[in-house]
């Protein structure tokens, strides 16, 4: 099918112009002025007067819970949602059931995802403390990285013994995303406020047990590993203005912001309590605001959004009990064009954030521009058209949002998912599917 986007501004590679984008056979076949496009010689023309088109987002930091956690998302719920949020392109986290800490279970994610993803999809392969000798054998063109917890309690995937640190930092050739924590700092906390509130201490207590230093002391540690194996490092979702130290000079050494710590401060406790609790928790203003003048002065590489649903059940209770973790997927490229409108980061930067650089941090082929010859994942968005999230608009399957009420002013009004119009205004193909991404 040939179809034309007629009528936008073109925003790619630090430039905004006026032009159409023709897509024949689910790649860019040009981006023309709309003059000179023929009169009947398309299959489709969508009308973007009014609108901005972008690279679709290429989210890098996800959790869609399948296998094994399927009864709060799931691959085909989770993908839709992205579809209504304009992200193309997802790559999913380890920490499911059974963890992606085999090659087999690597594949089985693979195998789910082609039959019921509705937009491109890969997957991290998760280390472990001793399955160091499988990275050689992972397809780099496959997957994108591997994932490493430094500071977690999920199954046997938190590396904790510094041999075993050591021996990924220097096995893996991938790019290795990891998320930096304390443990035992964590812990200590965590014993500590338990003996001034109990087994559930209060959620506004979430940042001090899972603290800015335990952050700090474990980012620190990763970077010195990456540097002395001359590694690729990127470090998950920071959310402290100490931790931003160790960015900005070395192009292997790279920092990603999650969408929550850039809405978020610790004064929110009090009006959404458990629902903005994560792991890095949301920390101060301070530390917010850091991190949004970091999106543009080089110290940050890509914004994800660390989408981590659970059933409002199992949200709640305080720091001890409520699970970690919010949607997002659906709301963050409405939520970062509001910092647009806010003066935090331009609309170039921001698709630089959430779809140039991603693509080429990963080595993504084919996607993350509005190039000719390029995969069209392409996403029309408009400014100026206020509404409101309602729990009827929420598309992931755990059906909360701690956006619920927020009015915003964006609105994805189509989502184009290699050629595919995977959302427009409202409508979904439900019969739509992605693809798997290729790298390098």
């Amino acid at each position: 099918m040939r179809i034309a986007i007629v009528g936008g501004h073109i925003v790619n590679e630090g430039s905004i112009y006026k032009g159409a984008v023709m897509i024949d056979n689910g790649v860019i076949a040009d981006i023309v002025d709309e003059a000179t496009i023929p009169r009947g010689s398309c299959d489709m023309c969508v009308d973007a007067m009014g609108c901005f088109v972008l690279p679709g987002v290429i989210d890098t930091h996800v959790h869609f819970r399948e296998p094994g956690l399927t009864h709060k998302a799931d691959i085909a719920s989770e993908s839709r949602a992205a579809a209504y949020g304009g992200v193309t392109s997802f790559f999913d986290m380890p920490n499911t059931l059974p963890q992606t800490t085999t090659l087999e279970a690597l594949e089985g994610k693979f195998d789910r995802a082609r039959d019921e993803s509705h937009v491109n999809y890969s997957f991290f392969f998760g280390a472990t403390n001793d399955n160091a000798a499988l990275f050689s054998q992972l397809d780099p063109h496959r997957v994108p990285g591997i994932k490493i917890f430094m500071g977690s309690s999920t199954g046997n995937m938190l590396v904790d013994r510094r041999e075993s640190l050591q021996r990924v930092f220097q096995t893996a050739t991938l790019p290795i995303v990891a998320h930096c924590e304390d443990s035992n700092m964590i812990a200590a906390n965590m014993e500590t406020a338990r003996g001034g509130y109990g087994d559930d201490p209060p959620v506004g207590l979430h940042p001090t047990i899972r603290s800015r230093e335990a952050c700090f002391v474990s980012t620190r540690l990763a970077v010195e590993m990456a540097q002395s194996a001359h590694a690729r490092l990127h470090v998950a979702h920071v959310s402290t203005a100490d931790e931003l130290v160790f960015f900005g000079d070395n192009p292997d050494i790279t920092a990603e912001v999650c969408v929550p710590h850039l809405l978020f401060c610790d004064d929110d406790y009090a009006r959404l309590g458990s629902r903005i609790k994560c792991n890095p928790a949301v920390k101060t203003a301070a530390d917010r605001d850091a991190l949004r003048k970091a999106l543009s002065d080089g110290h940050v590489t890509t914004v994800a959004t660390d989408h981590a649903p659970h059933l409002l059940s199992e949200k709640q209770g305080g720091a001890g009990k409520a699970a970690s973790g919010m949607p997002m997927v659906q709301f963050s490229l409405v939520a970062m064009l509001e910092l647009v409108d806010e003066g935090v980061v331009s609309l170039s930067r921001l698709v630089g954030l959430m779809s140039h650089n991603p693509a080429r941090l990963f080595g993504v082929r084919g996607r993350g521009f509005i190039r000719k010859g390029y995969k069209a994942d392409l996403v029309v968005v408009k400014p100026h058209s206020p509404w409101t999230v309602t729990t009827a608009s929420i598309q992931s399957k755990c059906g909360w949002s701690p956006l619920e009420g927020h009015t915003f002013d964006w609105q994805v009004r189509q989502t184009f998912c290699n050629g595919q119009l995977v959302y427009d205004n409202g409508r979904f193909d439900g019969e739509s599917r992605g693809e798997e991404i290729a790298f390098r």
